[in-house]
């Protein structure tokens, strides 16, 4: 079992590489070490094994990600128009600006291009796409790219263990073809039917949602607000159909069957054998019905392999069993170690067997749901603040009173429902999923503890702390073990110095949001797009912040304030300026006006507003821009919005105004209409930074103002390519890019690195 070990850790030590190592090299040093470890006494060779063991799990996911890296869409025909003929997959998602749907290709009719096998398409037409209808279409493709901030959601990783290589716009010519005829196309139509049907007879609504994803895993039906709801009580698991759900109805048909057998003559097979078979059955065909993804073919893999070591009865540990069903998860999957819901999976199914070590004779009834819960209760802590940035305080409360209501009766009852005729249990299902969104929005109001991004020596100790905690019963010490997750609660980043400050562009995609910090005091220029909770809301709890003491929008643009209405409902605020106030009633907040001649003073650092300028007119929006100039004794950074060369060029002539900057945030992400001569000339930058989209469709920065800054020799960092941005003003400015500071194998490359100027 050591050496089985050693090789699921050189697996999943391959995720975290910067770059692949050959697979031949690792192949060749195994081998070097193997053969002469194989000499060795007997005790003494299965450690000498271990290393061989190591590089073996290391060079096969190289291998099996290079395989995959060979699908990868050439830089040649990034954005060029492409035709192919492609199936529907899963279920399209109707999202409020277009349809997202992933599509199975089968040829591309280009012959000099190879599209991946899998891509994301988007219409913004919002067509009609029939799950396992087959097309012939023309897109635009781009890599698999997603914003890259230090902290929440990383679409990008997500696409990868996917296997999403590629995501594209569909153009508007489209001709149908003949229906797959798969079994897969035809589940995924069956699914589609589900849908329609439940949202038939109950209406389109949060009840209908929940049933469609608890059933067919129509997760995207769910709106953001009620995955919000889970998120705040730690119930996101329960909604997707996950291993907790799969394993339950697993469990719940073997007792059936056991239940049934013993009413029934003794047959050829033993009866171990037909329980575990009927066990397997429906948790294949629930996975099947719910679309075969990723999570719940590796629910299936680990299920496959405890009901094999039953049937075999071999004289395996519940442990053993464990380590083997992770083995054949990553050996199948092995882009898998990169997905959070892997490891809460094997992780609470681990504390669950912890709980019970060590017991001369196991505990039943509520003793034993007790003992479980407060083991996955403890393990969790660890992997939620992680990954999730919180600690819900009521996390297990929530899931001891929602785990038996979800998994042991509305999932069979949905589930039930959608295989009868009879519409009465899909309105039995609705009143029972209203309920459970009762008590969810109850424990929602409750407090939950933010944990800002923790150092990974604080997240081993927490580990540590966990782990023995609820070790089993004789293990000295236990009452200490919650010392050890003490430094993960109280944990606190490092803020800057009195005197000095720090900026964080983040990488919102098309948009602006500046995070400007000082020694006691926050500042947020500009939101960005979306919602609050994609990009924004991370970011802040990653770093430490608690509230926001102003928060600057520089005008009323949905890629600069979109995100506001949301952070100011779920995140406190000091107060408001805008550059447009009179568009702050219609997004739900009140405030003030940026001005000119505005200033305050925190921790020895100056902020001064430069515009607009109240006694000058202005007719678009753009020019309404807030102005802002944050100075240290040394350095200064200045941010403009989306201010065109008129407001530039006036700041620039205005006497006493004083515009010279270490750094500048380019107007409008580096559009033709900012960053003028006269505005550059005057801020005399030695870095400028340029928040924009990856590839987006307006193809900023332009050529025009990036010329303008080599020419004056001014260095250019971009959110698009270099991703989040850190910059710290103190008596020089140093910075630092998140795509260059972590890098990984399977990350697009950062150009900017690390830098310092005088």
């Amino acid at each position: 079992m050591p050496i089985l070990i050693a090789l699921l850790c050189g697996v999943a030590v391959c995720a975290a590489l910067p770059t692949l190592p050959a697979f031949a090299a690792c192949l060749g040093l195994a081998a070097g070490m193997a053969l002469p470890a194989a000499r060795l006494p007997r005790r003494a060779r299965g450690w000498a094994m271990l290393i061989p063991a190591f590089l073996l799990g290391l060079g096969y996911a190289s291998l099996r990600a290079q395989w995959r890296m060979g699908q990868s869409l050439p830089v040649e025909w990034w954005q060029k128009p492409v035709e192919f003929e492609a199936t529907v997959r899963g279920l399209p998602d109707p999202g409020e600006y277009g349809t997202r749907l992933v599509l199975e290709v089968e040829r591309t009719l280009s012959a000099e291009l190879t599209l991946p096998d899998k891509v994301q398409a988007f219409d913004y037409r919002q067509q009609s796409w029939p799950p396992g209808s087959r097309w012939r279409l023309q897109a635009r493709f781009k890599p698999r790219s997603g914003t890259a901030n230090p902290f929440g959601f990383d679409a990008e990783q997500w696409l990868w263990s996917e296997g999403v290589l590629a995501s594209g716009s569909v153009g508007k010519p489209r001709q149908r073809l003949a229906d797959a005829t798969g079994l897969l196309p035809q589940v995924d139509r069956w699914r589609g039917a589900q849908v329609e049907r439940i949202e038939r007879v109950l209406g389109a609504g949060r009840e209908s949602a929940l049933i469609a994803a608890l059933t067919v895993g129509a997760q995207q039906r769910v709106a953001r607000e009620d995955w919000q709801l889970f998120a705040a009580t730690g119930l996101t698991h329960l909604v997707s159909i996950s291993g907790l759900h799969i394993t339950m109805l697993a469990g719940l048909t073997a007792w059936l069957a056991a239940r049934a057998l013993r009413r029934l003559p003794a047959g050829p097979f033993a009866p171990r054998v037909l329980i575990a078979g009927a066990s397997f059955f429906v948790a294949a065909v629930y996975a099947l019905l719910a679309g075969f993804t990723v999570p719940t073919q590796r629910t299936l893999f680990m299920l496959a392999v405890c009901l094999l070591a039953l049937c075999w009865r071999r004289n395996w540990s519940a442990f053993q069993a464990w380590w083997l069903a992770l083995a054949v998860v990553l050996l199948i999957d092995p882009f898998s170690v990169l997905a959070p819901g892997l490891w809460l999976s094997f992780g609470l199914v681990a504390a669950l067997m912890a709980s019970s070590l060590g017991r001369r004779r196991p505990t039943g009834g509520w003793r034993a749901a007790l003992a479980g819960q407060w083991a996955a209760g403890v393990c969790a802590l660890v992997p939620l603040a992680a990954w999730f940035g919180g600690l819900p305080l009521l996390s297990p409360l929530a899931n001891a009173l929602a785990i038996p209501l979800v998994s042991g009766v509305l999932t069979p009852l949905s589930l039930l429902a959608v295989a009868a005729p009879w519409d009465g249990l899909l309105h039995a299902a609705a009143w029972l999923t209203r309920v459970f969104y009762l008590g969810v929005e109850w424990l929602a109001r409750l407090p939950s503890w933010p944990v800002p991004g923790l150092p990974w020596p604080l997240l081993a100790l927490a580990g540590l702390g966990a782990a023995w905690l609820i070790a089993p019963r004789g293990v000295p010490g236990k009452p200490l073990a919650g010392l050890l997750l003490l430094p993960m609660v109280l944990y606190q980043p490092p803020r800057p110095a009195a005197g000095s400050f720090q900026a964080t562009v983040l990488d919102v995609g098309q948009g602006l949001s500046v995070l400007v910090q000082t020694a006691r005091h926050d500042l947020l220029f500009d939101t960005g797009a979306g919602d609050a909770g994609r990009v924004l809301l991370p970011q802040l709890h990653g770093l430490g912040v608690r509230k926001l003491d102003w928060l600057v929008l520089s005008h009323h643009d949905s890629d600069h304030d979109a995100a506001a209405p949301g952070l100011a409902r779920r995140f406190p605020i000091g107060g408001i300026l805008a550059g447009q106030p009179a568009a702050l009633p219609a997004m739900g907040l009140s405030g003030g006006g940026c001005a000119q001649g505005q200033s305050w003073v925190w921790d020895g650092i100056r902020f001064d507003m430069l515009a607009p300028r109240a006694d000058i007119p202005m007719a678009e929006d753009n020019a309404h821009s807030c102005v802002l100039r944050v100075a240290g004794p040394t350095q200064a950074l200045l941010l403009s919005g989306d201010a065109p060369a008129a407001v530039e060029e006036a700041l620039a002539a205005q006497p006493g105004v004083r515009l010279g900057s270490a750094a500048l945030v380019a107007g409008h992400h580096g559009s033709r209409t900012s960053s003028s001569e006269a505005w550059l000339d005057a801020a005399r930058p030695l870095v400028a930074v340029i928040s924009a989209g990856h590839l987006n469709r307006y193809r900023h920065p332009h050529p025009l103002v990036m010329e303008r800054l080599r020419q004056r020799g001014i260095g250019v960092l971009r959110t698009d390519l270099d991703g989040a941005l850190r910059l710290s003003f103190g008596e020089t400015l140093t910075w630092s890019c998140l795509r260059t500071a972590q890098p990984r194998y399977w990350r697009r490359r950062g150009e900017c690195g690390e830098g310092v100027t005088e």
